[in-house]
């Protein structure tokens, strides 16, 4: 695997330490911005929204840029939008920097992505997807229980200052590691825009992004109200969060490395498992969320399963686009964080409605009955057309008479 694979699982690192962090600090944001907590809880959804906005937007914009010059003006934009983020004391300012940082964030995935598969031959595609996104997990690992440990010590800003301090070392991996050349790397002609458009939504490619969609949203609507499902209703104390956390992100690293290695052979056997087992294990967490062992046992497991059913989708994609080689990186992210916009946003309405602090996590067990609705419907509508497709007994005796 190149090194340049590995450079650009770093600095997802330090981007996905941004994104997920939240779910630890949504208790310290809320207290000092003196706002709800859905609306500290939608500083989330603001940076998906951002991210679902820009992965296609950003991917276009530096589609004839040099890929390393891509890829540093977004870290650096990502960089300074967390300062001003540890500075400003208006929850609106707070919510602009969500929303720019994560415009930079998806163009650096967006480039990212298609980067890392365009350096490896077809049988190592899904290895180098998930060293890509095990940078996201092992951000669930390190860095977002490191962000809870000092929102907890010295309030949520620090964790801001953290982000921005730990993306520097990417941007220098990023300067000698990454080559600088334009496009795909190949010499030719890029593809015309409307025929990248055309095969990304064309119906084998629609079902998969939107799967995709529904199962990071059962995700994120669990993970952005971790913090007060496990303080509020499973009764553990403010320290269990990290630990939670970090229980989730072993999980998920577990699960994309996993991935990684049979995601390219059976990703749909893959793809079905893993979304059969999330339904069950939301439902699961929700039901156990009041007994503190079998809920911390549940959290690795299910971290696990959503990045493990997140990497080979995301593999999926990739494999079925190989007609839009500078947009196929950016649906992917699109429909990654759609789902983590959904998600929160609709945990927030069930808390918001009365529900209580479970009410999120079946949120997810109902967004993950969907996915499995829309995979099932998929298949069953392939199946139909491939009968359609093949002649009958009748059909081949008469040809063969002819």
């Amino acid at each position: 695997m190149p090194i340049a694979v590995y450079v650009l699982g770093l600095a997802v690192f330090a981007q996905g330490t941004s994104e997920f962090m939240l779910s630890g600090l949504v208790s310290g944001i809320a207290a000092d911005l003196d706002v709800p907590l859905s609306a500290a809880g939608l500083l989330t959804s603001a940076f998906a929204v951002g991210m679902v906005v820009g992965a296609p937007l950003m991917a276009l914009s530096s589609r004839t840029w040099p890929r390393r010059r891509a890829l540093l003006l977004f870290l650096a934009v990502f960089v300074v939008v967390h300062v001003v983020g540890a500075l400003t004391p208006s929850y609106g300012v707070l919510l602009a920097t969500r929303f720019v940082g994560a415009l930079a964030n998806a163009g650096f995935w967006a480039v990212a992505l298609t980067t890392a598969v365009s350096m490896v031959p077809d049988r190592l595609k899904g290895r180098a997807t998930a060293v890509v996104v095990g940078g996201v997990t092992i951000a669930c690992v390190v860095g977002v229980p490191a962000g809870a440990v000092l929102g907890e010590r010295w309030g949520w800003r620090s964790a801001f200052w953290a982000v921005a301090i730990v993306s520097l070392p990417a941007v220098l991996a990023v300067l000698r590691s990454i080559p600088g050349g334009r496009g795909t790397d190949t010499g030719a002609a890029p593809v015309p825009v409307r025929d990248e458009l055309r095969a990304l939504t064309g119906p084998r490619l629609r079902p998969v992004l939107l799967t995709m969609a529904l199962v990071q949203g059962a995700t994120f609507c669990t993970f952005s109200y971790l913090e007060p499902l496990l303080t509020r209703e499973t009764g553990l104390g403010a320290g269990w969060v990290p630990v939670s956390l970090a229980l989730f992100g072993a999980g998920s690293f577990a699960g994309v490395t996993v991935a990684g290695r049979f995601a390219d052979a059976r990703p749909v056997a893959v793809v079905a498992t893993g979304m059969t087992a999330l339904a069950l294990g939301w439902a699961a967490l929700a039901l156990a969320a009041g007994r503190p062992a079998l809920a911390l046992a549940l959290i690795p497991l299910l971290g696990m399963l959503a990045f493990g059913t997140g990497t080979a989708l995301i593999t999926r994609v990739l494999g079925l686009a190989s007609g839009a080689p500078t947009l196929a990186g950016a649906f992917s992210t699109t429909a990654f964080n759609l789902g983590a916009t959904v998600g929160p946003w609709a945990g927030g309405l069930a808390l918001d409605a009365g529900f209580g602090y479970r009410a999120p996590v079946w949120v997810s067990a109902l967004l993950m009955v969907l996915a499995l609705l829309v995979a099932a419907t998929t298949a069953k509508g392939r199946r139909s057309r491939a009968g359609e497709r093949r002649p009958s007994a009748v059909q081949r005796s008469a040809r063969g008479r002819l």
